[in-house]
């Protein structure tokens, strides 16, 4: 199942793509505030993706993960993983560093806002960053999310304690 926009292809996130996914999700600037990153080890990112290439075979998968796609580039990802009932929706975004900046995480997210309301039919969208990112929660207004509540968040490593956003939409 492919999702296109002006710039970019979206398609299931797979184990082909390990050496691309490693080197985002093993990247501790880039994983600064993600809270189940970074990758220690190929390994890791390698079960990730075959647990994620599992799902995609399933006929109802409970998450999707998408590769994003820009001039035939595998930059990022952007995800959203359903409840049990399916009626919401938690999203979910990372890109290599090389290509921050430039709308790309938007777009994608967008794509996959409307996948979720179109076609998977689910009535609200939520989304959670650490409030030190920024640019994740820009991302989340851009796309319609509007602040919901702070919380905490506590990484299961060294980073300890943060301020947690948490964003919804209703679609």
């Amino acid at each position: 199942m492919n999702l296109r926009t002006d710039r970019l292809l979206l398609r299931p996130l797979s184990v082909s793509d390990l050496p691309t996914v490693y080197e985002y999700a093993s990247d501790p600037e880039t994983t600064k505030y993600m809270f189940r990153l970074p990758n220690r080890n190929l390994e890791e990112t390698r079960s990730f993706l075959e647990h994620v290439s599992a799902e995609w075979q399933k006929d109802e998968p409970s998450f999707y993960e998408f590769a994003i796609i820009y001039d035939s580039m595998h930059i990022g990802a952007v995800s959203v993983y359903l409840n049990e009932d399916r009626t919401e929706g938690e999203m979910g975004w990372i890109l290599n560093k090389k290509y921050l900046g430039k709308g790309f995480a938007t777009e994608a997210a967008l794509a996959v806002k409307s996948f979720a309301a179109e076609r998977l039919k689910v009535n609200k969208l939520v989304a959670h960053c650490d409030s030190r990112n920024l640019s994740s929660a820009r991302i989340m207004e851009k796309i319609g999310f509007s602040l919901e509540s702070k919380g905490e968040r506590q990484y299961p490593d060294e980073r300890g304690l943060a301020c947690e956003l948490e964003y919804s939409c209703l679609l």
